[in-house]
């Protein structure tokens, strides 16, 4: 029985049954929305009926999700989402800021926020049967579909750029999924599966294409209000240092645009729900290299130009954003908006929150590099409560951080040696 009572056209608004389409509206190529039955739920759930589950991961919030929990309850498709929220109080005072926190989505089992969307695509795929799941990418979503898709024996094929770093192709790998290098870009793989899962029957897991992937990553949102509910019950048993009308401010790092837009679309589901009253507001950073989608907003429309994409952020490198559409609305109909940053300050930002015991990799500390911007240009304020999204772990591209940081000296193993360098 299905979740979900279809899709919507992101561009047409043109409406699906589940079983008429899979991945794209047929009219006009546009990403589909998963539409959930929202009367439906609000007959036979309360905000705490939700609250009060117990799993510590993303199918805490099984209600609103499109599929069924997968069988079972010890792989890491199970370990899925749940990542902690920590305070920066020096960073905070660094920039001025009185609430600064970070979500750390390195902590999930593959070390990055891609997970949430491969464990819901996974579990779509064993619904539906498919035999094989393909994607293209850079190496985190193909870290997470192998991660997940080896959890519970289900085959998976994985085109990544030969650039990719390698210890992403590692993951990949190890997880035991057929991986195939492209010579060229993230934007001919993702072209690639495509053609691939027509010829082949293939489930393509593509981020921007298959319209689960969002669901997936829309958990984080869910995450966020209750954290942010929950924030709010402690600061008032305090001192009500916060307003408790206080907006919250999500900075997220944006390469093809799906995490954004699935954030979004996870606080649009509360709000058509009833249980929030306005959605926070949503800020999109980009690698000044890679900034098809700031071009868009900034320029008033809906239309993505490619660009060619050059940055150290592997991750959200991307000529042509797959979900470039749903990723500006993200910030126009929040009263968010866009930033970009160099490539010298996403390292300096990758240095930076390592001081505060967090390890990310170029593209999670890049909504930090935004903030940084932010709050020097008066795009946010002292008083803000602001959450900076972490998307993955330095350890997925090691060459990048060291470029962070100042080598190790070598010295002879003597007091001599290390005085002369303390």
């Amino acid at each position: 029985m299905n979740k979900f009572n279809g899709y919507r056209c992101s561009i047409c608004n043109t409406e699906y049954l589940p079983g008429q389409v899979t991945y794209t509206c047929p009219k006009d190529g546009g990403n589909l929305d998963v539409v959930l039955d929202y009367d439906d739920i609000k007959k036979k759930f309360h905000p705490e009926d939700v609250t009060s589950r117990t799993e510590a991961s993303l199918w805490k919030y099984l209600p609103l999700l499109p599929v069924n929990e997968p069988a079972g309850n010890s792989t890491p498709l199970h370990a899925t989402g749940w990542t902690p929220v920590f305070a920066l109080p020096r960073l905070a005072e660094k920039l001025h800021l009185k609430h600064l926190w970070l979500k750390d989505e390195s902590r999930n089992p593959t070390a990055s926020f891609k997970d949430r969307a491969s464990a819901i695509v996974v579990t779509r795929a064993r619904e539906i049967k498919s035999e094989v799941v393909v994607t293209a990418s850079t190496g985190n979503a193909g870290a997470a579909l192998a991660g997940m898709a080896a959890a519970v024996g289900q085959k998976a094929v994985i085109f990544a750029p030969k650039s990719a770093p390698q210890a992403k192709v590692a993951q990949l790998l190890i997880f035991g999924a057929k991986v195939i290098l492209v010579d060229g870009t993230y934007d001919d793989a993702f072209d690639l599966t495509v053609k691939a899962s027509q010829e082949f029957g293939w489930y393509c897991r593509n981020t921007g294409y298959n319209p689960f992937t969002v669901e997936g990553k829309k958990t984080a949102a869910f995450e966020i209000w209750e954290w942010w509910v929950e924030a709010h019950q402690e600061w008032h048993k305090k001192d009500n240092a916060l307003d408790e009308h206080s907006p919250l401010t999500i900075f997220v790092s944006v390469g093809d645009g799906n995490i954004i837009s699935g954030i979004h679309k996870g606080f649009k589901d509360l709000l058509a729900l009833g249980w929030i009253s306005h959605l926070p507001r949503i800020i999109g950073v980009q690698a000044e290299g890679s900034a098809a989608i700031t071009n868009a907003f900034y320029a008033g429309t809906e239309t993505i130009t490619p660009v060619s994409a050059t940055t150290i952020a592997d991750s959200i490198s991307v000529d042509l954003p797959r979900d470039g559409v749903r990723a500006v609305r993200a910030a126009t109909q929040t009263n968010g908006t866009y930033l970009t940053v160099e490539d010298e300050d996403i390292i300096k930002a990758i240095a930076e929150l390592g001081t505060m015991g967090i390890f990310a990799e170029p593209a999670g500390a890049t909504a930090y590099a935004g903030l940084v911007k932010a709050a020097a240009t008066g795009v946010v304020g002292s008083d803000d409560p602001i959450l900076v999204m972490n998307t993955g772990s330095g350890l997925k591209d090691v060459r990048a951080a060291l470029q962070a940081v100042q080598p190790a000296p070598v010295i002879e193993p003597t007091l001599n040696g290390l005085k002369k360098i303390l």
